[in-house]
């Protein structure tokens, strides 16, 4: 005999109004003591416009949670020590080899743990992809003139991200103690010491004695969990608050202004949109790490100087360093008060560590360049500013190059070329590549300038052929609609700056420097369509 007890409708209500009370007290508790309600609001409002080139930032942080996420994992289970030990696990091949703890436990994560070998390439894959996605994020804030007034700082502080998402892929391939591990600190250990003067103490230092030292796995595995984390976390934050502070950019069109933007706001729109985006991103890193193994350590071995050869490659963020060091002749060394002054590791560190200051300033370059105050919430297409983008193809093309002289060994072999005659190849297109793309670039974009103007004076070509009456054949030309319009000839003309003396009378070597950068800058320009002309074309066309 059993009975079925009905909850009636009112005590029903009464749990849900109780609940409702408890929620309401519970949100009225933290809004007064934090005032998160007033965050939530603000954060809530805020419009984001919807543009696909825009996710690109969005992956990067998703595949920064993803690294997070399977990092926690792996945590668990290695273990960051160099004490010398025999491997006694499962992979036959490699039992009884002797090696360091690390890579004995990091062979026991791929082997014995229970999905560590997914998470191992899970990790991996999404720390190759949070790099990617900042470098093409920044290339399209680059192109398009996002970093101006007043999102400066914000450019330095996504390029800040850009170096410590290296170090911090750096110093977790250098973890497991194998060949390529090894062979990477080698040449970190190599550049350290050819700083004059300090570069051993700094290489006792860093290693813990001489190299490999017996401490260094446990120092990267401390940066590598700890300290670079922890400010990928803060200049994220401090990335992500600049973002809510300024106004978003977006793309010109009719009824973008510089006053507002169109989009959705991140409630509820924006948020359930990212949301699911993030579980794509997630699963595209699954899925690729389940079929496309990443870092096999157990085919390269433990760490030995002896087993050098070529194929030993870097991570691709670390490459152009790497290919740096091998498009510097060799034999650059001098001996100046004692010490020697090994030029072929200096060269390369200055003008990599030039390059990168270089791109960190830009946006206060190209402002003291163009004398433009103003602030900017509408993008440039790219072919709106010739010279920018021209030199943008330039920085692309030199870091290009450096980043094949890292496999200059591998398209010698595979292409059964000599090395000298690769390297000497590559050595050539380092100096005369960038011209040749900033040439070729420039020339493409006023091209596509001329190509505009065409256009929004007369419409496209739609390919029919009308007789006048006087005989005469023309092309009936299809008139554009209020968007390509806009798009076309929405764009600013500006000018170079005008040389003008002080109280004194006179014109100082700096402003004579500005004013000759700023020709440089807008030499070659195609004044936009004014509405007149416009108007002109299209009765013409008609």
């Amino acid at each position: 005999m059993s009975s079925t007890v009905t909850e009636s409708p009112a005590s029903s209500q009464q749990a849900q109004n109780g609940s409702s009370r408890f929620t309401a007290a519970a949100a009225n508790y933290l809004d007064e003591r934090t005032k998160i309600g007033v965050a939530v609001k603000e954060f809530g409002r805020k419009v984001f416009p919807d543009h696909w080139s825009f996710l690109l930032g969005e992956v990067a942080l998703y595949s920064f949670v993803v690294i997070l996420l399977s990092g926690t994992f792996l945590t668990l289970f290695f273990q960051a020590s160099m004490v010398e030990t025999h491997y006694t696990g499962p992979y036959v091949p490699m039992k009884g080899v002797e090696m360091s703890v690390a890579m004995a436990s990091t062979l026991d994560i791929s082997f014995s743990v229970r999905g560590g070998l997914l998470m191992r390439h899970v990790h991996h894959w999404a720390a190759l992809l949070f790099v990617a996605s900042i470098g093409l994020h920044m290339l399209r804030i680059f192109f398009t003139g996002a970093f101006r007034k007043p999102r400066e700082l914000n450019w330095v502080i996504g390029f800040v991200l850009f170096i410590l998402a290296m170090a911090e892929g750096f110093t977790g391939y250098s973890l497991p103690d194998d060949v390529l591990s090894g062979n990477g600190l080698r040449i970190i250990d190599g550049i350290i010491k050819a700083i004059p003067v300090i570069g051993t103490y700094l290489s006792f230092f860093f290693f813990g004695g001489e190299f490999p030292g017996t401490a260094i796995v446990g120092r990267l595995y401390m940066l590598h969990i700890m300290v670079l984390p922890a400010l990928v976390i803060l200049f994220i934050a401090l990335h992500l608050a600049f973002v809510v502070i300024h106004k978003h950019t977006q793309y010109p069109g009719p009824g973008k202004t510089q006053q507002n933007v169109v989009g959705f706001p991140v409630l509820p729109v924006y948020a359930a949109k990212a949301g699911g985006f993030f579980f794509i991103v997630f699963g595209v890193i699954v899925l690729i790490a389940s079929f496309v193994g990443i870092n096999p350590i157990w085919n390269y071995g433990p760490y030995d100087p002896s087993p050098v050869s070529a194929g030993t490659q870097p991570d691709w963020y670390i490459g152009f360093a790497d290919g740096m060091l091998r498009l510097i002749p060799p034999g650059l060394e001098t001996e100046w008060f004692g010490y020697t002054w090994s030029w072929n590791m200096l060269i390369p560190l200055g003008i990599i560590g030039i390059f990168i200051v270089l791109v960190m300033i830009y946006p206060f370059i190209e402002a003291w360049v163009t004398g433009d105050k103003r602030e900017h919430h509408i993008l440039d297409r790219p072919r709106n500013a010739p010279t920018r983008t021209a030199i943008g193809a330039a920085g692309v093309t030199f870091y290009a190059v450096m980043w094949a002289g890292a496999s200059s060994d591998l398209m010698a072999t595979h292409f059964q070329l000599s090395m000298e005659g690769v390297i000497h190849g590559l050595q050539a297109l380092l100096i005369l590549g960038p011209i040749f793309a900033y040439q070729v670039t420039k020339r493409i974009c006023l091209a596509l300038q001329k190509k505009d103007r065409s256009i929004a004076l007369h419409g496209y070509e739609s390919g029919r052929i009308v007789r006048m009456p006087g005989g005469e054949f023309i092309e009936v030309h299809k008139p554009l609609d209020e968007y390509e319009s806009w798009q076309l000839v929405s764009y600013h003309d500006y000018a170079p700056l005008m040389l003008r003396p002080n109280d004194d009378g006179r014109i100082p070597f700096g402003k004579r420097l500005r004013a000759g950068f700023s020709r440089w800058f807008f030499e070659d320009r195609i004044v936009p369509p004014t509405q007149g002309e416009i108007e002109q074309g299209r009765h013409e066309g008609h």
